[in-house]
Parts: structure tokens; C-alpha cells; sequence
């Protein structure tokens, strides 16, 4: 019986995973990667939340010089009411004024006895129990720091705003090289697979004929050994492949198990990432994304010096409060007839900074210092993107070189190998010869589609530098 429940048990289970959804392969072409990668890639929503924490904060900056209204509550029971000590002297020092007096006190302490020092009559005053409602609202009239506070904010929203276009721009070229990397891979397992197919036809021929007493044992050796290293290489080709999909799908942010299907082919992606004219190009080097952030870190620190010069201003403030308060021996606030007096306070507050020691010159001080600092900063940015967009030049017009340059060595080296076959089974041409060619035939297939790589690469790279995007919220 219990063999037959774990059955049924396992049956249920295996069912029930045969029924869960398998998400279906998804086709993309680069341009779908490119927009898939920046609504998912983790960096990319982490800095659009950024963005998002630095417009709240700027609220909550600006929030601060606009009208404050804060209610409070307070209760209190006396466990044991507290006792003073008045002088019995001012009083009528007469028996029968000190005789009411204690009277009075001995039904305030439910007639429980106090020694009290002589001369003195002990007195408690006010309720056991008391309530304080308080509702205060403030204004903040005249601030120094509060205008420079906003003006900050501002700045850092931009700087938010700039980090979020910079993030993006990474983004993409991390789809991109991803992507390309994939195509690269795929291509290189399928020309590995066809020279793989080749080198076996041939093998099997050249072992016909050595069998035939018409080719020596070392030919079928050599071809052998060159089997062996396609297969190798081949077997590595593949593990690579499937690391590169996981790598895609890590750029693009979504689950490694996601299976991807890359729509565009390697060589069609380097015809259209082939631009002379983008050589050509130039911007306004403040208008460069690395230059903006700079640009708004040092904009910043100028900000600050002004805050803590600002904070030597005085400060006023406006407020009104009112309130209502109830006292009884016992809880009776929610009663109908508790009696409750209410108050009212108008006024202001003005809060003047005169000696502090030099602690805020210091502080000043610091701040400048900053300041500079960001300036030389900004500075090195300008020179080290100008220094940047000249070698992405110079690596992207040798990439189109190289990539020109590998296309008509792979057509030579095709040639080469082809005659070399046809004279090795000719009897013209030694095993060595042949083995030669098809080892350059395969270097030369392997560097074109390096150079195919670093078109892209080089161009996506380049157009980084030179892109002058801004922070969109459509985008």
C-alpha cells in the first residue's frame, strides 16, 4: 500500500512540473537588446531610482521654508502627587489659619499623615490627572541657508540626472559588446564545425589512398593531429558560447535561464558599424557627459562654501500655537461636562549667530578647499576626455583598417589552402604544406572575426565620447 501511494505520489509531482510555463526563446535583433537592456539592466534601474531619490529630496529641501503644523498630546497621572513646602510665616500665623490649611491638605492626601519640618506647611497643588492637547504652526521667515539649500538640490538632482545618462550610455555599450561577443562566438563555433567537417573528408580520403599504397602513413598523421586541435578548439568554441549567452543575459537583465536569439549576424553588424564619416565628428568638450558631472560636482562645492557662509546669517521664524488643557482627580476627559481652558501664544524667533570660536571659518575654509579641488578636477576631466575622444579615433579608423585589411587576408588564405588541397591529392604538394595552409586558413578566419568585433566595439566606444545626450523622463 505504501508503494503504491509514494507512486501516485511521484506521479502527481512529475505532472505537476510537466505543467509548469516554459518561457519561449526570445528573438532579438541589437537594436531590441539595446532598449531591453536599458528598461531591465540592473545599473540602469538603480540609477533612474537615483533620480527619482533626488527629486524627493529636493521636495524635502524645498518643504522647509514652507508652513509647519505640528499636533501634540500629553497625559499625565500623578501616582503620587508631589509635595511643597510653603513657610508657615506667610500666612495669617494664626492656629486657626494653619488648622484650615491642614485641613485642606489632609483631604488633598486622602488623610494620610506628612511630617513636615516645623515651621513649614506642606501643600500638594493642581490635579492628579491632567491633559494637553497642542497644535503649533511655524514659519520659517528669513533663512540664509534654507536659499541655499535649494539651489543645491538643484544641482544635485542634475548631478542624479547626468550619473543616470552616463549609466545608460555604459549600458548600452555593454549590450552592445555582449551581443557582438554572442555573434562572435556562434560564428566562430560554425566555421570550427564546417573546417572540422572538411578535415574529416579529408582524412577519410587520405586514408583511402595511403590504404591504397598510393600516400605515406605521416599524411594521414597530419591530418589527424590537425582533427584533434579543430576538435579541441571546437569543444572550447561551444563552453564559450554558453558562457557569452549568460553574459548577455546578465547585460540585458534577465534570468540566465532565458533562452536568447540573436537576429542580426556578426558581419552584417560590421557593415553597419562601418562610419568614416563619424571620424570626422567633433563636440564642444563641456557638452561631453564625463565633463557635465564634473562640470556639476564642482558647481556643487561652490554651493557648499556659500551654505557655511550663509549659516553666520540670522535666522527668524514665525509660529502660532494654541492649545487646550483638562485637570481632574480621576479619569473623566471623555466626559460631557469635563471643563477644558484653552491658550493661544503668538510670535516669532531670532536666532543670531555671533561667536562661534572660529569653528564656522573653518569650516569655510574646508569647504573652499573643496571647491578648488573640484575645479582641478574638472580641469583634468576636460583634458583627459579631449585625450579620450582622439585615441577612440585613432582605434576606431584602424579597426576599419584592420577589418578591410583581414577581409583580403581570409580571401588569400582561402586560396592558398584551396590550391594546396588540390596538390595534395595531386601528390604535388607534402602533408606539411597543406597542414601550413589550413592553420593560416584558420587564423585568418578567427582574426576577421576579431576585426568584425572591434568595429563595433571601437565604434560604440567612440560615439560614448562624443555623445551629448541629456537626461530625458520619456526616456
Amino acid at each position: 500500500m505504501k508503494k503504491i501511494i509514494f507512486l501516485l505520489s511521484s506521479l502527481f509531482c512529475l505532472h505537476a512540473f510537466a505543467q509548469e510555463p516554459v518561457a519561449p526563446p526570445l528573438a532579438l535583433s541589437l537594436e531590441d537588446a539595446v532598449a531591453l537592456g536599458l528598461e531591465n539592466n540592473y545599473s540602469s534601474i538603480r540609477s533612474e531610482k537615483e533620480v527619482e531619490k533626488a527629486l524627493a529630496q529636493k521636495w524635502e529641501i524645498i518643504s522647509q521654508g514652507l508652513p509647519q503644523i505640528n499636533g501634540n498630546v500629553d497625559y499625565q497621572n500623578f501616582l503620587k502627587q508631589p509635595v511643597t513646602l510653603l513657610p508657615a510665616a506667610a500666612f495669617d500665623n494664626t492656629q486657626a489659619t494653619i488648622n484650615v490649611v491642614e485641613e485642606y491638605f489632609d483631604v488633598q492626601r486622602n488623610a494620610q499623615p506628612v511630617n513636615a519640618p516645623e515651621g513649614f506647611i506642606p501643600l500638594r497643588f493642581g490635579t492628579k490627572q491632567n491633559v494637553t492637547a497642542t497644535a503649533t504652526w511655524s514659519q520659517l521667515i528669513f533663512d540664509g541657508s534654507y536659499i541655499v539649500g535649494v539651489q543645491s538640490a538643484r544641482t544635485l538632482l542634475q548631478i542624479s540626472k547626468n550619473a543616470k545618462t552616463k549609466t545608460d550610455l555604459e549600458v548600452r555599450k555593454a549590450v552592445i559588446n555582449a551581443y557582438g561577443n554572442v555573434l562572435m562566438a556562434r560564428e566562430t563555433v560554425d566555421i570550427l564545425q564546417n573546417n572540422l567537417d572538411n578535415i574529416s573528408k579529408n582524412l577519410s580520403d587520405t586514408q583511402k589512398i595511403y590504404e591504397n599504397g598510393l600516400a605515406e602513413e605521416e599524411d594521414v598523421e597530419q591530418l589527424k593531429i590537425t582533427r584533434l586541435n579543430l576538435q579541441n578548439n571546437l569543444n572550447r568554441s561551444q563552453r564559450m558560447l554558453e558562457i557569452s549567452y549568460q553574459l548577455l543575459n546578465m547585460a540585458l537583465g534577465v534570468p540566465v535561464e532565458q533562452e536568447i536569439v540573436p537576429t542580426d549576424d556578426l558581419n552584417t553588424l560590421a557593415l553597419q558599424f562601418y562610419d568614416e564619416q563619424l571620424l570626422e565628428e567633433n563636440i564642444p568638450l563641456e557638452e561631453n557627459i564625463d565633463v557635465r558631472i564634473a562640470q556639476n560636482s564642482a558647481e556643487a562645492a561652490r554651493i557648499f562654501v556659500r551654505l557655511e557662509k550663509a549659516k553666520a546669517l540670522p535666522r527668524l521664524t514665525g509660529f502660532l500655537n494654541y492649545g487646550t488643557s483638562g485637570f481632574s482627580d480621576s479619569f473623566t476627559f471623555l466626559n460631557g461636562d469635563q471643563e477644558y481652558f484653552n491658550q493661544s501664544i503668538l510670535g516669532v524667533s531670532l536666532n543670531i549667530p555671533i561667536f562661534s570660536s572660529g569653528m564656522r571659518a573653518s569650516r569655510t575654509k574646508q569647504k573652499q578647499l573643496e571647491y578648488e579641488q573640484a575645479m582641478l578636477d574638472l580641469e583634468e576631466t576636460t583634458n583627459r576626455v579631449s585625450l579620450a575622444i582622439d585615441a577612440a579615433k585613432a582605434d576606431y579608423r584602424f579597426s576599419l583598417e584592420n577589418f578591410e585589411t583581414q577581409q583580403e587576408s581570409l580571401a588569400l588564405a582561402q586560396r592558398i589552402e584551396n590550391k594546396n588541397q588540390i596538390k595534395f591529392f595531386e601528390g604535388l604538394a607534402s602533408s606539411f604544406e597543406l597542414s601550413e595552409a589550413q592553420r593560416q586558413l584558420y587564423t585568418a578566419q578567427q582574426n576577421l572575426l576579431e576585426a568584425m568585433l572591434e568595429v563595433i566595439n571601437a565604434k560604440v566606444e567612440l560615439e560614448n565620447v562624443l555623445s551629448t545626450k541629456t537626461y530625458s523622463e520619456e526616456d
